[in-house]
Parts: structure tokens; sequence; C-alpha cells
């Protein structure tokens, strides 16, 4: 588990040093995680040490979500401020997540008809 935990904090790690050096605009986790994502990809598994610690996130999915409700609570007032715009993005964001998984769906469909 130490391992996976490991391979998390290197890729987080490396996000964050892209991030500060040649993209600030993006934040280090989310690099991170787009190169653990390329790198799964050409690896084309996942390794048990890693599957273990993402088994073990996705059973605590619900405290990874505190930190962030409660950032949301901080910044009510602007919030009010920016309703309409928020809400269009949010309403945007969850069609094109809909519209995403359909055709994500639809294509392991296929491959697995393919097989």
């Amino acid at each position: 588990m130490i391992d996976g935990l490991v391979q998390l904090f290197i890729w987080q790690g490396l996000g964050e040093l892209v991030s500060k050096l040649l993209l600030p605009n993006i934040p280090g986790p989310v690099l991170g995680l787009l190169f653990l994502l390329a790198f799964l990809l050409i690896k084309g598994e996942v390794s048990q040490p890693l599957a273990m610690v993402a088994d073990s996130f996705r059973q605590h999915l619900g405290l990874l979500f505190v930190p962030a409700s409660v950032g949301v609570i901080l910044f009510l007032p602007d919030l009010k401020t920016h309703a309409f715009a928020v809400g269009v993005a949010l309403l945007v964001s969850v069609v094109l997540t809909i519209a995403v998984t359909a055709l994500v769906l639809k294509s392991f469909a296929k491959a697995q008809q393919d097989e």
C-alpha cells in the first residue's frame, strides 16, 4: 500500500513541478492526475499497490469532499453575486459530463462487441 501512495505522491509532485515552472494556471494535482492517466494508458494496466490505494480512497471518497464544501461556504457572498454564471457553468458541465459518459460507454460497448 505504501508503494501505491508513493506512486500517487510522485505523480502529484511532478504535476506541481510542471504547474509551478510551465503552466501556472493549471493546478498541480490536476496535471499530476493527467500524467498518471497517460502513464496508465501507455502501460495498459494498474499495478496492485496502486489499485489498493485507489480502492481505499474510493471507499472514503465522501471525506475528500469536506474541504471543498467548506471552501464553498467561505465564498458564499461571491457565489451569491455570480449565481447566474455559476448556475450556467454547472448546467453546461453536467450536460457535457453526461454526453462524454455516453460516448465513452458507447465506445466500450462497441469494443466489447468486436471481441
